[in-house]
């Protein structure tokens, strides 16, 4: 094998940087990191010891429990963000949820930091949304990739009679050609 057909190193790590880059696309990755990070303050300082001199202050309170488990349910929704993305609403919804009662239970949110960190991450979270692919693969921005909500009102419904069935007709309410669509008037 000669040193021109070895693969290099620097290449096997752009391939490998690319991979992650498209794994990182397809998921709320920002919202889950945050969300992730919010649970390790929010686990740890409640039982961490400071130690002045010969003097060894406890941060532990009687909800270190809580605390305990509230940075552990941070850091699962933060894991559920990255490899559930389905579930991406509920897991920011429930982030946001677990930061405000950190704000009670452990050390005012960790002294703010887990607090702030999982409700930016769950924040993330809810708003990410995937981006919707082309034909050929890549994402398209503007009126035609945009999502249709609410009802659909036909701009050139069918008359009234024709027995079609591909156009609105009197019996959907919705046609505003004819009168008799099921509902009377009054008067």
């Amino acid at each position: 094998m000669s040193a021109e057909t070895r693969p290099r190193l620097i290449e096997g790590i752009g391939r490998k940087r690319m991979s992650f880059r498209e794994w990182r696309g397809h998921r709320p990755f920002w919202g889950g990191l945050l969300t992730l990070l919010a649970g390790l303050p929010i686990m740890y300082i409640p039982y961490a010891n400071l130690t002045i001199g010969s003097l060894t202050v406890r941060m532990a309170t009687t909800a270190g429990a809580g605390s305990l488990i509230i940075g552990v349910l941070l850091v699962v929704l933060g894991l559920t963000m990255w490899f559930q993305p389905a579930s991406r609403v509920f897991a920011g919804v429930a982030a946001i949820l677990l930061a405000l009662v950190s704000l009670v239970v452990s050390n005012f949110g960790a002294f703010l930091v887990g607090f702030l960190l999982g409700l930016i991450g769950g924040a993330l979270g809810v708003a990410w949304a995937p981006a919707e692919a082309a034909a050929g693969g890549e994402t398209t921005e503007g009126p035609a990739a945009r999502n249709v909500a609410g009802p659909v009102v036909a701009t050139n419904p069918s008359p009234a009679g024709s027995g079609s069935g591909n156009g609105l007709d009197d019996l959907s309410g919705t046609s505003p050609t004819n009168g008799t669509n099921g509902r009377h008037r009054a008067g």
